[in-house]
């Protein structure tokens, strides 16, 4: 990316912040009519349980969902900070691009807070991280090459900016959550077009094999984030009896819905450098049932 495209984005994150204390309406509170997850994207939606519910299961199944997505939210923008950090410590400081860094930097922690405010807001209990969870997020931001630990955090933040799009456009949602997907979706897009003129510096050079590991290191933080938001005790709090065979039928339901609504700009961007061949097609078939 040009130096003075650079400028252009210190010089929006300066003149133009968009801060969570005053952008979001946090006095507003929820009405009865209120939801807190488009159906769509709620893990039961679609299954014959779901028309079994009462409208307030509905509610809360959106909203304990919802809570699950800002948590895992929160948890990828904490890793890709990992990154920048790393990233910020070889680069001149006197540099467009070391300024830009501090201020994504500090936007992204704004934005980690800002979830942490609304589940606090929707009264939510966030399910910590199992086993698995806290292990890969632990071995990826310790071990992990830095442009290893790029790629999987931008795939996050792609997912993120999905998930932000179906939820800020739906007029039945919470006012607080629309404005902080609208809010996270403003600024995201800085972040993102400021990451992919570094993607090309990472992908320019690479071979087949590096190639092929990159579209492997976002295939599996996807998956991984994607087992963030489908959770037994979820079904167990609103009141569902056999949580565990429901539990088995929303994992698939799920899939299906998470390839069908999120997964466009994330095959976009792994084909643009060419992250789809012999060795890799399969596995995205297999774990995401991938079109590719």
């Amino acid at each position: 990316m040009r130096a003075e495209e650079i400028e252009r984005l210190v010089k929006i994150s300066k003149e133009r912040p968009l801060m969570p204390e005053t952008y979001v309406p946090w006095a507003e509170q929820p009405s009865p009519a209120d939801l807190y997850l488009p159906e769509i994207l709620t893990s039961l939606q679609g299954l014959a349980v779901y028309d079994t519910l009462t409208q307030q299961q509905k509610t809360d199944l959106g909203r304990h969902e919802a809570v699950q997505v800002l948590y895992s939210y929160g948890w990828g923008e904490a890793l890709f900070c990992v990154f920048m950090t790393r990233h910020l410590l070889t680069l001149p400081p006197d540099g467009p691009e070391h300024r830009f860094l501090i201020r994504e930097i500090i936007e992204e922690y704004r934005h980690q807070e800002m979830f942490a405010q609304t589940i606090t807001q929707l009264k939510g209990q966030a399910l910590p991280p199992t086993k698995m969870h806290a292990f890969v997020g632990k071995f990826s931001t310790n071990y992990l090459p830095a442009d290893f630990l790029f790629m999987g955090s931008l795939a996050v933040e792609l997912i993120t900016d999905m998930y932000g799009n179906h939820t800020r456009r739906a007029p039945e949602i919470y006012i607080v959550l629309r404005k902080v997907f609208e809010l996270h979706n403003i600024e995201e897009g800085r972040h993102i077009h400021f990451t992919k003129g570094l993607l090309e510096g990472y992908t320019a050079k690479a071979g087949y094999i590096k190639r092929t590991l990159y579209s492997f290191v976002i295939l599996m933080n996807i998956y991984f984030v994607r087992t963030m938001y489908v959770r037994k005790a979820i079904y167990e709090r609103i009141g569902i009896p056999n949580a565990d065979a429901v539990f088995k039928e929303a994992t698939k339901n799920y899939r299906g819905k998470f390839t069908q609504n999120c997964l466009g700009h994330i095959i976009e961007f792994v084909d643009s450098f060419g992250g789809f061949n012999t060795a890799t097609r399969w596995a995205w078939r297999w774990l995401l049932k991938a079109n590719v």
